[in-house]
C-alpha cells in the first residue's frame, strides 16, 4: 500500500491542537437550518457525480479529499488503485466518538431532507428512504476501513492549513464545506482555504456545491472569483450531472495560473 509522505507544516496526522483550533468551524447551530456541520457520508458515486470524476483521473496521481467526513470514497477509491488521502480535523477525535458522530449525522441530514423537501430534487436519491439508506451504507464503508490500513491515509488537520508539500496532489476535491457555511464562514476564510487547497495541487482543485442546503447560492461567489483572480488563480463554474439540493449541479474548478504544464506529482514510496 503506497504511503504519503507528509511535509511538515505545523500540523501532523493525528494533530489535536489543529482540530481544537478548527472547533469554531462546528459548534455554530446558526445558519443554513441544517445546524452544526455535518459529518456527512457520500458515496464514491456521488463523488464521481458532485465531481465530474472519470477514472483515469482517479487513478492518475495521489488525491486529495478535504474535508472528507465520513465518506466512503477514499476507501471504495482505494480498492480500485487510487491514492487517496482524507483530511479531516475529526479524525483526531477518538474512533467510537467518530464513528457514532458520523452515523448521527447520516440521520440528522436525512431528517433534514424530509423536513425541508422543496430544497432538493428526488432524482439521484428518488425517496428519503433511498437517501438515508445509502448515506448510511457510505457511512458503514467509512467506519469499516477505520479498522484496518491504510489508517495513515486519514490526516487530521484543517484548513487554511494543510501539512503537505506544494504539487502534492494530481487532484484535489472539497466538498459541502465551502460556500455551503456561508453563515459563518467568511469571503477571507474562503480565499485562504482555496489558496492552500490550490498550493497543494498540481492539477485542478474542484469544489462542489456552490448552494447552501436551503438552495441559496453563495452570494459572494464573484467577489471571491475576483480575488482569487488576482491572487493567481484561475476559476470556472463547470455544470455536473448530480444535483440533490436544488440548483446545486455545478462546481467550481480552480487551478493556479503557474501551471501552464501539469506539474509532476511526487512519487509515492511503496510499503
Amino acid at each position: 500500500m503506497a504511503a504519503l509522505l507528509f511535509a511538515a507544516r505545523g500540523h501532523g496526522c493525528d494533530d489535536r491542537p489543529a482540530a481544537r483550533h478548527c472547533q469554531a468551524l462546528r459548534v455554530s447551530e446558526a445558519g443554513a437550518g441544517v445546524g452544526e456541520m455535518l459529518i456527512s457520508a457520500r458515496s464514491l458515486a456521488e463523488y464521481r457525480g458532485m465531481f465530474d470524476l472519470t477514472d483515469a483521473e482517479l487513478l492518475s496521481g495521489a488525491v486529495l479529499d478535504c474535508p472528507g467526513g465520513a465518506a466512503s470514497f477514499a476507501v471504495e477509491a482505494r480498492a480500485l488503485g487510487a491514492v487517496v488521502v482524507s483530511v479531516d480535523p475529526a479524525y483526531a477525535w477518538p474512533a467510537p466518538d467518530l464513528v457514532r458522530r458520523a452515523r448521527d449525522d447520516a440521520t440528522r441530514a436525512s431528517r433534514y431532507s424530509l423536513d425541508h423537501p422543496e430544497h432538493f430534487v428526488w432524482t439521484w436519491f428518488p425517496t428519503t428512504g433511498d437517501h438515508l439508506r445509502e448515506r448510511t451504507e457510505a457511512c458503514e464503508r467509512f467506519v469499516n476501513g477505520l479498522v484496518g490500513p491504510p489508517r495513515s491515509l486519514n490526516c487530521s488537520a484543517c484548513l487554511p492549513h494543510l501539512p503537505f508539500a506544494d504539487a502534492t496532489f494530481a487532484l484535489v476535491v472539497s466538498s459541502h464545506l465551502l460556500f455551503v457555511y456561508a453563515d459563518r464562514l467568511d469571503v477571507g476564510f474562503h480565499v485562504e482555504a482555496i489558496g492552500e487547497l490550490a498550493r497543494v495541487s498540481a492539477g485542478e482543485v474542484r469544489l462542489f456545491p456552490l448552494v447552501d442546503p436551503g438552495a441559496v447560492t453563495y452570494p459572494e461567489l464573484d467577489e471571491l472569483r475576483t480575488i482569487l483572480a488576482a491572487g493567481g488563480i484561475d476559476s470556472e463554474i463547470r455544470r455536473v450531472a448530480y444535483e440533490t439540493v436544488r440548483g446545486g449541479n455545478e462546481l467550481l474548478a480552480c487551478r493556479r495560473k503557474d501551471q501552464e504544464q501539469p506539474l509532476v506529482v511526487p512519487q509515492l514510496e511503496q510499503t
